[in-house]
């Protein structure tokens, strides 16, 4: 997956905020990396409401 690819929240790993359940079922465009765990890379997906989070890639489709 690449910046600027519009992409669909289909499920969640962890335990997360209300607000991040929120999304799931919603297209976002990816924006960016984030590193996470010391190794892993997530997306950063901002949404039509501005607001913006990452992912795991695997919590993600191609939309």
């Amino acid at each position: 997956m690449e910046i600027g690819q519009k992409v669909k929240v289909f499920r969640l790993r962890d335990r997360v905020s209300s607000e991040i359940v929120g999304k799931l079922g919603q297209v976002g465009i990816i924006k960016g990396y984030k590193m996470v765990d010391g190794s892993g890379v997530g997306l950063v997906v901002e949404f039509t409401d501005k607001t913006a989070t990452w992912f795991f890639a695997d919590e993600l489709k191609l939309a």
